[in-house]
C-alpha cells in the first residue's frame, strides 16, 4: 500500500515580518487618506454653519431695521433718548412688530441695540421702552469671529453721516432727530473679510442709494 506524504509547508519568520510591515504602510495610508477626508468634511460643516449663522444674522437685522418706528424713549436716568442712537460702533433703536404669541397686555414696540463684544456680533434688547433704573436688557450673540463693525446713516439730503442724531445740525430737540433713510454696516470679518449690507429704514420712499458712504 503507497502512503502518501503530506508535505506542511508555512511563512518563514522573515516572510511574516514582511508582510506585517506592508499591512503597517498600507493602514498608515489607509489612515491618512481617511483622515484627510474627515478634516475636510469637518471643516466643511463649520464653513456651512458659520455661513448660516451670517445670513441669519443679516436677516435679523434687516427685520429690525425695516422695521423701526420713529419713537422715542426714556433711558434708565429718565432721559429722552432719540428714536435712533448711532455711533460709527454701535446702534440702538424702536421697532414695531414684537410678536406677542402669549397675548400680554404689552406694547408692540421693542428698544433694540446692536455692538460689538469679545468679537462677537451682539444683539440686545429690552422688556418696555421707557426704563426704569433696573431695566435690563436682554443680549445674545448672532455671529462671532468679527474684527470690526461700522455703521453710517444716510440723511435727508441723501449724505453718509457716522454717528445719528447728527450733531453739526442745528437741532433744537435731538430726540426729535427722527430717522435716517438708511442704514449700512460693514464688517470686518476673520473669516469672510470685508462685508457690506445697505438696509433701507421703513417708512422712507425707496431711493438710489449712494454707494461710497463718508461723512
Amino acid at each position: 500500500m503507497n502512503r502518501t506524504r503530506l508535505h506542511l509547508s508555512g511563512f518563514t519568520l522573515i516572510e511574516l515580518l514582511v508582510a506585517m510591515a506592508i499591512f503597517a504602510v498600507v493602514a498608515v495610508m489607509a489612515y491618512g487618506g481617511l483622515d484627510q477626508v474627515l478634516n475636510a468634511r469637518k471643516a466643511g460643516d463649520e464653513h456651512a454653519a458659520r455661513l448660516a449663522a451670517l445670513q441669519t444674522s443679516f436677516a435679523i437685522l434687516e427685520r429690525d431695521i425695516e422695521q423701526a418706528v420713529n419713537r422715542s424713549i426714556r433711558d434708565n436716568y429718565g432721559d429722552e433718548q432719540p428714536p435712533l442712537v448711532g455711533s460709527n460702533d454701535s446702534l440702538e433703536f424702536t421697532r414695531s412688530g414684537r410678536r406677542n404669541p402669549g397675548g400680554f397686555s404689552r406694547s408692540h414696540l421693542q428698544r433694540i441695540a446692536y455692538g460689538i463684544e469679545d468679537e462677537q456680533l451682539m444683539r440686545a434688547s429690552w422688556q418696555v421702552l421707557d426704563r426704569a433704573q433696573d431695566s435690563d436688557a436682554t443680549s445674545g450673540p448672532l455671529f462671532d469671529a468679527v474684527e470690526e463693525v461700522e455703521f453710517n446713516y444716510l440723511d435727508d439730503k441723501l449724505k453718509w453721516q457716522s454717528e445719528w442724531p447728527v450733531k453739526n445740525l442745528s437741532q433744537t430737540n435731538p430726540a426729535r432727530a427722527g430717522l435716517p433713510r438708511a442704514i449700512e454696516m460693514v464688517i470686518e470679518s476673520e473669516q469672510w473679510g470685508e462685508i457690506r449690507r445697505l438696509f433701507r429704514v421703513a417708512g422712507t420712499a425707496p431711493i438710489a442709494i449712494p454707494q461710497d458712504p463718508g461723512p
